[in-house]
């Protein structure tokens, strides 16, 4: 089966993910830019790849644009954000927000995955460290007894660079595709 990984990201987290997709399942790779129609009908398995910022997928609306080759073809969308996967509360207002992103037809056409990537504060942009201060302002008004595990962990870890990035993490997705392919 020849497949292909298309990815968009900000910082560099999901990229690394996707590099590592791509050399797990001898797959060619593309940033979402490099990307058009006529390259995605040659392959018969696409993953696309995007950062999760504020409810959205970095580069989807550029990748959907060139979405009518890929139409009943295996479409794995893998998103990557600082939100904990093993949380089913994330995974499902992750999915909440990608289902309202993407065309029923195409959701209906996708498996989803979520890998847990990076928050590096000294080199977010200007917009996403104002969103990060209103996130972290908006948790220290709240009771710290109503604050979940992973709330507490982002006032810990505010400003400072976090790495959750996990080679490991790309196995079920590699399992999922190769599965796709027997």
């Amino acid at each position: 089966m020849k497949t292909i990984v298309v990815y968009s990201s900000q910082y560099g987290a999901t990229e690394q993910y996707a590099r590592w997709l791509a050399e797990a399942l001898d797959a060619d790779l593309y940033a979402v830019r490099a990307i058009s129609a006529d390259v995605l009908g040659g392959y018969d398995c696409i993953l696309y790849g995007g950062g999760l910022y504020a409810g959205g997928v970095k580069g989807l609306p550029t990748f959907l644009k060139h979405f009518s080759k890929c139409e009943g073809k295996p479409l794995i969308l893998f998103t990557c954000g600082i939100a904990d996967p093993k949380d089913p509360a994330n995974v499902e207002q992750i999915r909440s927000q990608l289902h309202k992103a993407l065309p029923a037809n195409i959701a209906a056409q996708c498996t989803f995955f979520h890998l847990r990537g990076r928050l590096d504060y000294p080199h977010l942009t200007v917009v996403h460290r104002a969103m990060m201060a209103m996130l972290r302002k908006m948790l220290l008004k709240k009771e710290p007894s109503s604050l979940r595990e992973e709330d507490r962990q982002l006032l810990e870890t505010y400003g400072k660079d976090v790495n959750f990035i996990d080679r490991s993490e790309i196995e079920p997705i590699v399992s999922f595709v190769r599965r796709g392919a027997e």
